[in-house]
């Protein structure tokens, strides 16, 4: 991915997010905005965990088909490396949770 498509695809995923503060602006006006920006900032956090745990699963098999010798201690590595991503994960859900109420 360039980095030209990275830069855009930040800038995009921060001007949406934002629009939810605006939207708390006004008052007695719709809070469309705010339930778009919630489930949008959810399927970034979703999207960069699964990719995160993706990576690490791969890196993971690879190491293990190097050496057959350490597999248990990288499986074991692999999986509270996980968890923290999950938690994490949870973490941010909840927050853009709470954005929506």
């Amino acid at each position: 991915m360039s980095t030209v498509l990275k830069l855009g695809i930040v800038v995009f995923a921060v001007a949406v997010l934002m629009t939810p503060s605006v939207a708390f602006a006004a008052e007695g006006e719709s809070t469309s905005l705010i339930y778009l920006g919630g489930a949008f900032g959810a399927g970034l956090v979703i999207l960069g965990a699964g990719m995160g745990i993706g990576k690490i699963g791969a890196a993971a098999v690879e190491s293990m088909s190097r050496q057959p010798e350490v597999a248990d201690s990288i499986q074991t590595a692999m999986i509270i490396a996980a968890a923290l991503i999950e938690g994490a994960t949870f973490f941010g859900l909840i927050v853009c949770m709470l954005f929506n109420d």
